[in-house]
């Protein structure tokens, strides 16, 4: 009698499509995971890695769009999620919003732009996902930032939402345990934001000269973090792995 062969992990991966998230997607499909890629407006970017994925191994990626910030739509995507396989075992919260807002000119737009998309869709993402994930024993990934804990001028909407999102990490570790483990990854210069043009190289210099390795890192690092705390972490919960070249040690 032949064996039975052991189900793929599915990963559901937010922000999936581009930069960070699409790394965080390749490197856990290279672990033998089938991905979700979730995008909301980077349909093209989607279906290419969606095709490219499946390609490397058959029926083992799909893409689903869903407005995050539309409370309605979370556990529609977690039931999609899980219909794809037939279960989800891994949440990587990684879509956020980054944008300057400087005290004196924040609006209440922003303010509620950037707590939804940093915070409150990637609580009620996991809340709606913890029936699942209960049921094999899974785990949720959380994409915070080194800024969470220094703050970065001009940033202080943002940088808030990221502190939250380092205590609901905890929060759920101690909550949701021993059944799913919670754990986050805090990068630090990774990856210059898109608007990075208006960024000069004196600034770019100035940031990566405050790290303990004088260099920039790469989206792979964040991946690899990552896949350690989905494939090799069963006894850690409740923590924050910076990956940030040492920055962090810098004053």
């Amino acid at each position: 009698m032949k064996a039975k062969l052991e189900q793929a992990r599915v990963a559901l991966i937010t922000g999936g499509a581009r930069r960070i998230g699409s790394t965080i997607v390749k490197r856990l499909h290279e672990s033998g995971i089938n991905v979700v890629i979730h995008y909301r407006k980077s349909r093209k970017e989607a279906m290419a890695l969606h095709k490219e994925l499946n390609k490397i191994r058959k029926n083992s990626a799909v893409a689903i769009s869903a407005n995050l910030s539309d409370l309605k739509a979370l556990p529609k995507l977690i039931k999609s999620a899980k219909n794809a396989w037939g279960r989800l075992d891994i949440l990587v919260n990684n879509a956020a919003g980054f944008y300057e807002t400087p005290v004196g000119t924040v609006t209440e737009k922003e303010w509620n732009d950037l707590m939804d998309s940093n915070l409150k869709s990637p609580f009620f993402l996991s809340q709606a996902a913890v029936p699942e994930l209960r049921k094999h024993q899974g785990c949720i990934v959380n994409i915070t930032d080194i800024h969470a804990e220094r703050p970065l001028e001009s940033y202080s909407v943002y940088c808030m939402t990221k502190s939250g999102l380092v205590m609901m990490t905890k929060a759920l570790a101690k909550e949701l345990g021993p059944e799913i483990r919670v754990n986050a990854v805090a990068p630090g210069a990774i990856l210059w934001p898109e608007e990075s043009n208006a960024l000069a190289d004196a600034v770019k210099q100035r940031i990566i000269s405050k790290t303990a390795l004088k260099s920039v890192g790469v989206p792979e690092y964040i991946a690899s973090a990552v896949n350690y705390l989905v494939t090799d972490a069963d006894y850690v919960t409740g923590q924050v792995y910076a990956v940030d070249g040492g920055r962090s040690l810098s004053t």
